[in-house]
């Protein structure tokens, strides 16, 4: 395969102005077990994170949520001043505890952890901030207005949502414009498919978490392996492959602690799927996709 390099991917402008390379990094699992604490190999993580620009990634998702503000701190050591890279972060979700997450969507609390995350990456303004959740004990509105004052106070730049409707997308939209929607999508898991095609009429960036995701499609014999045979690749190659073909919007992150993993799924722009090879994936990733 020839060298990768995220550019590949094509680009995508964040709230019409932003540019960034479509294929970006999530940095949720270079925390500890159950997205809990620091990493058991600090200096691996560090690595792999040194190595984003290096593989032309310039945007990176993280969340204070992760550790607790564990990613955010690692991100900074490993990055800063971010020359040329975008660090988009998400607010909303408390933690109990490992594999824990507890919505708290009072205005307050947004305000004030989307300051604490400009504290910990080292930043004079948050180029995009995200809701990680909304809280279904706070009035949704409340909450985008919280929104709406961290954008004319200037502390975040772009802002978005995660896990909305589409709904919830126009009930933002009267309050500031949405940049970037991070839904839950992959190749078996269909359910935000009307809310992509908004964004995609919208202009607005879709952020699939759990991209990587095949299920049964990535058993021995399958569609999906037999295509990773054919093109010299995994079968999550394929799948982000097809990820990334199949709206000009779709912007994964695909997460690691592993540098070596961290260059497979960059390889994954040099697959070159054929109409007929993407719509047969689409054609069984519907089929599989829960409901």
């Amino acid at each position: 395969m020839p060298a990768s390099n995220a550019s590949s991917s094509g680009t995508f402008k964040l709230g019409g102005d932003l540019a960034i390379h479509r294929l970006g990094f999530g940095a949720m699992r270079i925390t500890g077990k159950g997205v809990w604490g620091e990493p058991s190999d600090r200096d691996g993580v560090l690595r792999t994170l040194r190595r984003l620009p290096e593989l032309g990634i310039n945007f990176i998702d993280t969340a204070d949520s992760y550790g607790p503000d564990v990613s955010e701190k690692l991100i900074r050591t490993a990055l800063h001043p971010y020359k040329g890279l975008v660090v988009a972060t998400k607010g909303g979700l408390t933690r109990p505890g490992p594999d824990r997450w507890n919505p708290d969507g009072r205005p307050e609390y947004l305000i004030q952890q989307a300051h604490k995350s400009l504290q910990q990456l080292g930043v004079e303004r948050i180029d995009l901030w995200q809701l990680h959740r909304i809280d279904a004990k706070v009035p949704r509105d409340e909450q985008f207005g919280a929104i709406k004052t961290l954008l004319d106070e200037g502390v975040i730049r772009h802002a978005g949502l995660s896990e909305v409707s589409v709904d919830d997308i126009k009930a933002a939209l009267k309050f500031f414009k949405v940049a970037t929607v991070q839904n839950r999508y992959n190749l078996v898991d269909r359910a935000s498919e009307k809310v992509l095609d908004y964004c995609e009429q919208q202009g607005i960036g879709f952020i699939p978490w759990f991209p990587l995701a095949a299920g049964d499609l990535a058993k021995p014999g399958s569609l999906l392996d037999a295509l990773a045979k054919k093109h010299g690749a995994t079968p999550s190659q394929i799948a982000l492959a097809w990820i990334l073909r199949r709206s000009p919007v779709m912007l994964p992150i695909p997460g690691t602690s592993s540098v070596r993993h961290l260059e497979e799924n960059v390889a994954a722009v040099n697959v070159a799927l054929s109409q007929a090879e993407f719509a047969a994936l689409d054609d069984a990733g519907a089929g599989k996709a829960e409901t």
